[in-house]
């Protein structure tokens, strides 16, 4: 995460912002965030996204961010 990008993958199809939800959903699940709490404040008809998350410092966000990552890392063995 060097450059603040995250790889993210949904499987709801890019229809009537389904994926943008999706992505929405998953950031605030693995976050621990309200649903609310997550916005797609740019490319919502994009691949490519940037997205608010409200209520967290940037070292909180990155915090949690880091443990989900490490999370899935774990899973995924």
């Amino acid at each position: 995460m060097p450059d603040g990008a995250l790889k993210i993958k949904v499987r709801e199809p890019a229809r009537e912002g389904r994926a943008n939800e999706a992505v929405s959903v998953l950031l605030a699940e693995h976050l621990m965030v309200p649903r609310r709490a997550v916005q797609v404040v740019r490319g919502a008809s994009s691949r490519d996204k940037v997205v608010d998350v409200q209520g967290l410092s940037t070292e909180m966000l990155e915090a949690r961010i880091e443990a989900a990552l490490k999370k899935q890392e774990g899973v995924r063995r």
